[in-house]
């Protein structure tokens, strides 16, 4: 990530962190958010659990809420469930999980699952999970019964996401987008994938859609271009002192992007991130500048 620039605890939780409106409600949500695929995937380990938990604290302090998991990541759903309830903590969160099956009896089934790991009855984000190329007919039924479990008061807020090949996706997921008016879309954003920007960042701004970035480092490639690397002088007009502060503030500048969604494991790294979502963000032409110096490195 980068040396950090000794912010402590206190001192980060003392700067305001940005929040952003989500366009169907006006809810305010706070643009940094955590990711838990890999990191959480821990079973039993007590350390690991304590660590994660220290993570949690830290977030929690530095002024953001959203919590993101999903059925699919191994272990990860049990152990956040199992560490808000021990933390105490679920009613300060925006709790967001995922859903997936081609079979509609399998699909409520995992919800209901998904209640019991997590220890909640409801959750503030439920998301259909790698819809891009589901039968478009099955896409439709599964979001009527999302729906339904919203109106019954078990989601606040309903979304689909993609994660695996954002750039075939795309057009299905602006389809999607403006034909079911769904609340939020999860896909595939950072310096390195970019694909989002062509079309369908503007077709969620146009359907008043949220939009959540998930691998904003693009699983550590990023790291990997600049590696030994210098960041460059001019990150400072808007605030970026570490490079992992340089990449999300990137996402961070379009205004269609409500939060980001990186995964950590030490509490280090999530002061860092959370410190992109303070301050100065890019302006357009800046955004170019940052783009145009990633790509010759990557």
């Amino acid at each position: 990530m980068g040396t950090l620039p000794g912010m402590t605890l206190a001192q980060a939780a003392s700067k305001p962190l940005i929040a952003r409106a989500i366009p169907k409600t006006k809810e305010m949500l706070p643009v940094i958010g955590l990711g838990t695929a890999i990191i959480f995937d821990i079973h039993n380990d007590a350390a690991q659990r304590a660590e994660r938990a220290k993570v949690i604290n830290s977030f929690l302090a530095g002024g953001a809420r959203l919590i993101d998991t999903a059925p699919s990541y191994g272990s990860a759903e049990s152990v956040v469930g199992d560490l808000l309830a021990e933390l105490k903590i679920r009613d300060q969160l925006f709790l967001a999980t995922k859903v997936r099956s081609n079979d509609n009896a399998a699909f409520v089934a995992q919800m209901k699952e998904s209640q019991q790991r997590l220890r909640t009855p409801k959750f503030d984000l439920m998301q259909m999970h790698n819809v891009g190329f589901l039968d478009r007919a099955m896409v439709a039924s599964q979001i009527a019964i999302v729906r339904e479990w919203k109106q019954q008061g078990v989601f606040r807020y309903i979304g689909v996401t993609h994660s695996q090949d954002q750039e075939r996706a795309n057009d299905r997921l602006v389809e999607i987008m403006q034909q079911e008016k769904i609340d939020f879309i999860q896909v595939n954003y950072s310096l390195a994938e970019r694909s989002v920007e062509q079309r369908l960042l503007a077709a969620a701004s146009d359907t008043g859609t949220a939009v959540l970035c998930n691998l904003p480092f693009a699983r550590n490639r990023l790291f990997g271009a600049v590696r030994g690397k210098t960041l460059p002088d001019w990150a400072k007009e808007f605030g970026a002192v570490t490079w992992g502060q340089f990449f999300l503030k990137y996402l961070l500048g379009h205004t269609a992007v409500n939060a980001v969604i990186p995964g950590t494991d030490k509490v280090e790294y999530m002061l860092d991130n959370l410190d992109a979502g303070r301050g100065q963000l890019p302006d357009a032409a800046m955004r170019k500048r940052m783009a145009a110096h990633i790509d010759a490195l990557l």
